[in-house]
């Protein structure tokens, strides 16, 4: 995005802030501004008193009148404690806060860029302040080395803040945290993750394992053997994916609370390696296409499909394989993943559809 760009982006979100918060102070500017650059790092000693935190906050707070989400200007949003009220665990949400704080090495040159841009907008009468006073108030912000600051006492009394600031790469992906955390409280849990090509479906499963230590598979492990590569095996819909052997080596020994010894295919020797044991945990999470083939659904408690756009999944594809590798993508493996899809009808038989738009 161009600086005209990002000056058009930061006066939305400004205009925005003062629409949803009409009694907001410079001083919650500043927060604004603080958070939207530089994150929350400068809350974060321990991913255990984070979550404690959470929890009394939670606890104490009367009212979550805050949006559920709300975007800053820059690559974090706040999310409201109000995610609690929906089933989402406070260790979750700590946890997510925990793994979206780091420090911003370009943060300060950001912060100045967005005051000039508030200057600006003083100038023309955008708030409830004047320009005089908000840049006298930054100036001494600004002398001060930019301190992270609190929401001013008019805020906190009018609005309640209670919110966290995430990584705005976990969004999307807040209703399935809660679903997870829903279904832990009832035990052991199973989750498929389904998609195309790029979706996104390997990099969720990480996030997951972040959050959750979660035992993940992979469905790529299971790719055809050469000897199964016949021409009748790739008329099957999802023949290209060695269900039967997923089946035999990781779903039914999963669905029998067994240790689980599986043999992973690798593609570059073309042959099966040796078995590996893994004791599944609480959550365990098989993440790939063809996860959600009719013959192997039975075995999940939870689903969720990765829907991404056409030029977005070209995009991802070119930027991340060589220009013949990309084309095997494009002429291979996405029609025969468009065929399964159309004819098991995944996405409809999935629990949650996610769309993915960046």
């Amino acid at each position: 995005m161009n600086d005209m760009g990002q000056n058009a982006k930061t006066r939305d979100l400004l205009l925005r802030q003062c629409q949803t918060y009409p009694d907001l102070q410079i001083q919650d500017i500043f927060k604004f501004l603080y958070q939207s650059s530089f994150g929350c790092e400068h809350l974060v000693s321990s991913c255990e008193k984070v979550t404690q935190y959470i929890r009394e906050e939670y606890n104490h707070v009367r009212t979550l009148n805050h949006p559920a989400t709300e975007p800053l200007d820059g690559d974090y949003s706040r999310v409201s404690l109000s995610h609690l009220d929906q089933g989402m665990e406070p260790e979750t949400l700590g946890k997510i806060f925990f793994l979206s704080a780091k420090r911003e090495a370009d943060g300060e040159k950001l912060l100045r860029e967005k005051i000039d841009v508030v200057k600006e907008m003083a100038r023309e009468k955008s708030f409830s302040f004047t320009s005089e006073e908000f840049e006298k108030e930054a100036a001494i912000w600004e002398a001060n080395g930019f301190p992270a600051v609190r929401h001013s006492d008019v805020f906190r009394s009018n609005y309640s803040p209670s919110y966290r600031v995430i990584a705005n790469k976990y969004i999307p992906f807040l209703p399935l945290f809660i679903e997870i955390d829903k279904h832990l409280r009832k035990g052991r849990v199973r989750v498929a993750i389904e998609g195309g090509s790029a979706s996104g479906k390997t990099t969720l499963s990480e996030m997951l394992y972040e959050i959750y230590g979660c035992t993940v598979f992979h469905t790529d492990d299971f790719f055809l053997r050469p000897e199964q590569r016949t021409a009748e095996r790739y008329t099957e819909t999802g023949g290209n994916f060695d269900r039967e052997r997923f089946l035999e080596e990781v779903l039914i020994p999963l669905g029998n609370n067994d240790i689980i010894s599986y043999r992973r295919f690798d593609c570059t020797e073309m042959k099966l390696k040796p078995a590996k044991e893994v004791r599944p945990g609480k959550l365990t999470v098989i993440e790939g296409a063809y996860s959600m083939h009719p013959e192997l659904t039975g075995f999940y408690d939870f689903s969720v499909f990765l829907d991404i756009p056409s030029d977005l999944q070209k995009k991802r594809i070119m930027k991340r394989n060589s220009p013949q590798m990309a084309e095997r993508f494009f002429n291979e493996w996405i029609p025969l993943e468009k065929t399964y899809f159309e004819a098991t009808q995944v996405e409809k038989r999935c629990d949650m559809c996610i769309h993915i738009c960046f």
